[in-house]
């Protein structure tokens, strides 16, 4: 409908999909200590799920958040009271501006959650035992212009994911990094 008015439209596809549905920006799962998956909340993460976005002017938001803005036909959470979703501005999902109207908190959920898993001991006592941070928002994409192709989109979403990189050093190393550092101090003073 839209792109039959002018305005550019176009599917996006995001894989590993959160559902936030208490908006903590986390996807939590709770396991007993024998390891039993509990069901003490109602997010989840689904394998893909699909949106469209349009090319809007963004005067109620500012033009900082001109550009595409995310719209789902398909909501599966009330917002103000009725099933809708958006327009949430690509640009404050990837700058995490969460507080903004039109569903902006649900959509960074939605590619950037963490997924937390939790041992449930007690109503009043659970405990953090696995936390990936890298697990939700993957290939987010659309269809290439003329082609058959995928384009990638993630980077309007999110920024690139942190890689962590591990190394090792001789205790003489750490030895001489400490040496260094008492150098500097007592030169400081």
């Amino acid at each position: 409908v839209l792109r039959s008015l002018g305005i550019p439209t176009r599917v996006i596809t995001n894989f590993n999909s959160a559902h936030d549905t208490n908006i903590n920006l986390s996807i939590d799962k709770y396991i007993d200590i024998s390891g039993k998956t509990l069901h003490l909340t109602e997010d989840s993460v689904w394998n893909f799920h699909v949106w469209n976005e349009s090319w809007f002017i963004r005067r109620d938001l500012g033009s900082f958040y001109d550009g595409w803005q995310v719209l789902d036909a398909t909501p599966q959470e009330k917002s103000k009271g009725i099933y809708q979703c958006g327009p949430a501005s690509t640009r404050a999902i990837k700058e995490g501006d969460v507080n903004l109207d039109y569903d902006s908190s649900f959509v960074f959920a939605a590619v950037n959650a963490d997924y937390v898993t939790w041992i449930h001991y007690s109503k009043k006592r659970k405990e953090r035992i696995y936390s990936d941070t890298k697990k939700i928002g993957k290939f987010i994409s659309t269809k290439a212009v003329g082609t058959n192709s995928r384009v990638d989109v993630t980077n309007n979403y999110k920024y690139p994911e942190v890689k962590e990189s591990s190394f090792k050093i001789s205790y003489s190393q750490y030895k001489n990094s400490l040496m260094d550092d008492r150098k500097i101090l007592v030169a400081a003073v």
